[in-house]
């Protein structure tokens, strides 16, 4: 009955999970994979219930399970590759690649040979004991290696991610890797003996059970969306190599000393309370408090120094020279700090030139996108002045009681600053301490300082690049602009022409025709190439006259063909130059067009509040967070696959020309506005 239960109860988790990742409309390629893996499992425990209690079908069921087992090693090795992996297939090693493909041969073989070439049993309704041919001993091998190198794929995949991720997804390994333990150790008892006993299918059952629920608990926390990128070294120092070969010595000696002593005990539910004791094992291992203790520990009993500062620095180094991008950078300095002092939480600030604060960069597991602090701020003249880590249990009057508060709702413990040319470049906030026992010392300190000196360093290194990739892409306008130039000295050289020809042949009727086309097609080339580079006038060169904004914008929507556009507000007076605004309406109009694809909604308001307004707004597909905070107004940054990223900034220009400003709000998916704000006249 147990038996009984335990199977049907592994059969229905393994077919929920697939049917609540379909209604969840989840379409990652690791949760498809998975799905797959899952269903196939299902399918194997259905064939072995039904052989159990049909063995007058016997073949014809185990046929179904021997497709179902063949099917097992290219899903759950497809799995292990791209589950939680940055890059998914293309890090994968060459002995994987070639492995891969090869385990589709499995499928053909269970296809093709009948079950009588795997296995046969001929009293099987009495002792549930399948014996193996030389064929299904090698099919057995063959599922059994690749489901060994799936386990140490996950393994790799855990050992690989940040404390944070870390923290994600090892109920999903635990879970999903005890069950390819399992299934290990069942083919490897089939192996062992040449036998695969069908008593120890209820054990595989109980392992299903602990896998779907783990992987379901997982991801009702929040255990998706974890990237990991693996070093090609790391499935190499595998843990899962040495407990598997120990393990396969272990029964090499059991099978010799059965010879002996027999099979005296019942081995299923031996096998049982070794696999829920070994999972519990696991959790224990995996937790990162408990980790965190026994780093501790280990420090303080047997090492003289609690941080082997070169080895930090040489990691630290490692992680931001692998990174390929900016945030990359930044995420990999605050992963290092995370992992080095026990801490699930950590937030990036830096300075903003401009606009005279610092903003929120990067974060990990820290909900901080929002919030900003001045200049001027106690805490940031602090953190400028002393140039010192604080910790803000210790920190009296760091900041106000209000953000003293903020920083306790968040569990912050220490603040880093990021110095370099004796200017405060930024600062690091640390908080959720993994293991709330754990005394910093002045060691912590130092490392603390010491690791801020090169996060200091890489992120100057950052900025110049930036700023050189910025001059280069000015030298290249420039460039454009020689040739552009180049090209209207020829234009004006055919005007040249025509002028002088028209002295003579002014008179005549075809001339006068051709006349008209040449310099109506010139005229409309020149027009084209002067809006390309076209300058912004200063501030006090401006023609300024006064002008209706709703009449403005009425003309400006007349040129707008694509979509239709609605209008809305009030007549609103203004004083400025009206070529140069309208430009402003016509290129924010044209890219609310553009954000929906030409079908709209597009509206745009006039207004008059404290000053006068014109918003426009779309149903689009709105902005990114990052892009919205960072790079809009920058010159040479877009989202359009076509676009050279000028327009924006060249609105932002004749706005600001103007004494005015421009305010852009925006949620993915549902849309934007912009809001030109100009002065009253």
């Amino acid at each position: 009955m147990l038996a009984s239960f335990l199977t049907i109860t592994a059969i229905s988790l393994a077919l929920a999970w697939p049917l609540g990742a379909l209604l969840r409309k989840d379409r990652s390629l690791a949760s498809n994979v998975l799905f797959v893996a899952l269903l196939i499992t299902a399918t194997l425990e259905g064939a072995d219930f039904c052989a159990h209690y049909f063995p007058k079908n016997l073949y014809l069921w185990k046929q179904l399970a021997l497709f179902a087992e063949s099917c097992l090693a290219p899903a759950w090795l497809f799995y292990s590759l791209v589950f939680s992996r940055e890059r998914q297939l293309s890090a994968v090693p060459l002995v994987q690649k070639i492995i891969f493909p090869l385990t589709f041969s499995l499928m053909g073989v269970a296809l093709y040979l009948p079950v009588s070439r795997f296995f046969y049993s001929p009293d099987f309704h009495t002792e549930q004991m399948l014996f193996l041919t030389t064929t299904g001993f090698y099919f057995y091998l063959g599922i059994m290696i690749t489901l060994v190198i799936a386990l140490i794929n996950l393994e790799a995949t855990l050992t690989g991610a940040s404390s944070v991720s870390r923290w994600k997804i090892r109920l999903e390994v635990v879970g999903t890797g005890g069950l390819l333990a399992i299934l290990i150790f069942y083919y490897s008892q089939g192996l062992l003996y040449r036998t695969l006993d069908m008593h120890l299918v209820p054990v595989r059952s109980l392992a299903t059970i602990v896998a779907v629920v783990l992987i379901a608990y997982s991801h009702m926390r929040g255990g998706t969306g974890v990237k990991v990128v693996l070093s090609r070294q790391m499935a190499y120092h595998s843990f899962v190599l040495l407990a598997i070969g120990i393990y396969l010595i272990f029964i090499g000696l059991m099978g010799e000393g059965l010879q002996y002593f027999g099979e005296s005990f019942q081995r299923s539910a031996l096998v049982m309370v070794s696999f829920l004791a070994a999972v519990g094992l696991f959790l224990f291992i995996l937790s990162d408090k408990a980790k965190r203790k026994l780093i501790l520990f280990l420090t303080r009993n047997f090492y003289k120094n609690k941080h082997d500062y070169r080895s930090q620095w040489l990691e630290f180094t490692e992680r931001i020279s692998s990174a390929h991008s900016n945030q990359e950078v930044l995420m990999a300095i605050l992963s290092v700090y995370g992992d080095t002092f026990g801490m699930g939480s950590a937030a990036l600030f830096l300075c903003d030139v401009e606009k005279k604060n610092y903003f929120h960069a990067a974060s990990i597991e820290l909900d901080v996108a929002t919030v900003s602090f001045a200049a001027g701020d106690s805490l940031v003249m602090k953190l400028s002045d002393e140039r010192k880590v604080v910790c803000l249990l210790e920190g009296e009057g760091v900041a106000t009681p209000q953000l003293e508060g903020w920083f306790r709702s968040k569990g912050l413990r220490f603040l880093i600053p990021l110095v370099s040319n004796n200017h405060l470049d930024g600062f690091i906030m640390l908080g959720t301490q993994i293991n709330s026992s754990e005394v910093y010392t002045y060691e912590d300190y130092d490392l603390m300082q010491t690791l801020a000196q090169q996060a200091s360093s890489a992120l100057l290194n950052m900025r110049l690049t930036d700023e050189l990739a910025l001059a280069k892409e000015m030298e290249a306008l420039g460039r454009i602009a020689a040739f552009i130039i180049h090209d209207l000295k020829n234009l004006v050289y055919t005007i040249s022409l025509t002028l002088d020809n028209a002295r003579t042949y002014i008179s005549d009727a075809e001339f006068q025709q051709d006349m008209l086309e040449t310099l109506g097609n010139t005229v409309s080339k020149m027009n084209t190439l002067i809006s390309r580079l076209n300058t912004i006038p200063d501030k006090k060169g401006l023609p300024r006259v006064k002008t209706d904004l709703m009449h403005l914008v009425k003309e400006t929507v007349a040129l707008v063909k694509r979509c239709e556009v609605t209008i809305f507000g009030m007549s609103v007076s203004v004083i400025v130059d009206r070529q140069e605004i309208q430009k402003v309406f016509l290129n924010l109009i044209l890219n609310a067009v553009e954000a929906t694809d030409g079908k709209g909604p597009v509206s745009v308001e006039v207004g008059l509040t404290e000053f006068p307004y014109v918003t426009v707004i779309d149903g689009g597909c709105g902005i990114d967070d990052e892009f919205l905070r960072r790079k809009l107004f920058t010159p040479f940054q877009t989202t359009k696959k076509s676009g050279l990223g000028i327009g924006l900034y060249q609105c932002k220009q004749i706005v600001e020309s103007h004494q005015g400003r421009i305010e852009v709000t925006s949620n993915q998916g549902k849309g934007t506005a912009f809001t030109v704000w100009l002065p009253l006249p």
